[in-house]
């Protein structure tokens, strides 16, 4: 088993020809790749797509009923009125903000997270003040990016035409900020950060996130806060919030997230995000000509969604019930530790030859579909992965499912 714990003199993984490599690719096409000539030795089961399997919110069809007028016309770039409020007061309702979000100032609808996480490292490029591009000066502009990331974030980076740069973490995969160089910062203009973090499920104390918010404003980095998994909280308090430690103004800051995992609504692709008001205002006219928009009838789902917790409270819950079962399995065992939040399940698989050699056991043995860690990390430039003797696990289907899948995972892995 690797004895990997992220700290130490840890080179950053900024290579440009590591960043054109494999690790710049759809995990799940390196993992179809991988699978392509295997056949499954059982029923097929996927736990390696992040897409929520809990029934529907219940109040869908009708809301979407009885707004299909609004597919006869195009929505607006900026979002519903309604929807901007509602989004607001859900930030208002979740978070202890130092005051309440401007909905018409401080809120964009997005067609899901992914693509606002994408554009938001072009937009960050696009606005340097110029203080800060004297700071750039002749260097390559970056983008900081967690290690493991979300391949969104890279995207962004290279679309941008950024170098990006993923940062060494520490015990807890948390970036460590101590080792964060003022150079480094002051060419940076994005950073992005996950909490609950994918895939670990790290969830970021509050002085963590002022430390982050201090460190950015000093060096005029923005900071895209991946907010997506922060309803699925897996202890006895919700994680905080960036926007809860960067008011009252937001200065560069935007928290990001979705329907998608909070109410189990991949497939509604409505998203939103919130924060620094300079930002939001730049962003909303790039995304009028470049991104594409929400229809109004989803934008209703979306409102009814965020008034209520019960069908969040209702998901929670069962998702407990599943990390129980995890639990039960695998404490003691792959350096098992119940995750912060999130869905899903870290293992290290380093005895068994690593993520890649895990993956195809289990898909030829038992026909389970996971994610080798590597496919999710960049390589420093010394070529080491950080993720690459590790396996994620998505804990996505519905219990009785995953009661049965964790124990065939097991035996798969024995």
């Amino acid at each position: 088993m690797s004895d990997f714990r992220p700290e130490g003199k840890v080179p950053l993984a900024r290579d440009p020809a590591v960043d054109a490599g494999p690790a710049a690719r759809s995990p799940f096409i390196r993992l179809n790749e991988l699978l392509a000539n295997i056949a499954p030795g059982k029923p097929p089961l996927s736990l390696a797509v992040g897409e929520p399997r809990h029934a529907m919110p219940d109040f869908v069809g009708s809301v979407l009923a009885g707004h299909l007028d609004g597919f006869g016309r195009y929505p607006a770039g900026r979002g519903l009125p309604e929807f901007r409020r509602a989004a607001a007061d859900w930030f208002g309702r979740r978070y202890a903000l130092t005051r309440p979000l401007d909905p018409e100032r401080e809120v964009l609808v997005l067609n899901g997270s992914r693509e606002g996480l994408f554009f938001a490292a072009l937009q960050a490029r696009a606005r340097l003040s110029p203080r800060k591009r004297a700071m750039i000066g002749d260097a390559a502009p970056a983008v900081l990016l967690p290690n493991p990331f979300y391949a969104a974030y890279g995207a962004g980076a290279e679309a941008a035409g950024c170098e990006s740069v993923a940062l060494p973490a520490g015990a807890d995969w948390l970036p460590v900020l101590e080792r964060l160089d003022a150079g480094l910062l002051d060419r940076t203009v994005a950073l992005y950060f996950a909490s609950p973090a994918n895939p670990q499920g790290t969830i970021a104390p509050r002085a963590y996130l002022e430390r982050l918010v201090a460190l950015a404003r000093a060096h005029e980095v923005m900071i895209f806060a991946d907010e997506c998994y922060s309803e699925i909280w897996l202890g006895d308090e919700p994680p905080t919030g960036i926007l809860e430690v960067a008011g009252p103004d937001f200065a560069n800051v935007v928290a990001f997230n979705s329907l998608s995992k909070r109410s189990s609504l991949p497939g509604l692709r409505c998203g939103f995000c919130a924060g620094d008001a300079g930002f939001i205002e730049a962003f909303a006219d790039f995304r009028n000509v470049a991104a594409p928009q929400v229809p109004e009838p989803l934008q209703h789902v979306a409102i009814a969604a965020l008034a209520d917790e019960a069908h969040v409270s209702a998901s929670r819950a069962l998702y407990r019930a599943k990390v129980d079962v995890a639990d039960a399995v695998f404490t003691g065992l792959f350096g098992y530790r119940r995750p912060d939040g999130g869905f899903f399940l870290w293992l290290d698989v380093g005895a068994l030859g690593g993520g890649e050699a895990a993956a195809r056991r289990l898909w030829e043995r038992e026909g389970l579909r996971t994610v080798p860690g590597g496919y999710l990390c960049r390589s420093g430039p010394d070529g080491g992965n950080p993720g690459q003797d590790f396996l994620r696990i998505a804990l996505v289907q519905d219990l009785a499912t995953t009661q049965a899948a964790l124990p065939r995972l097991l035996a798969g892995l024995s």
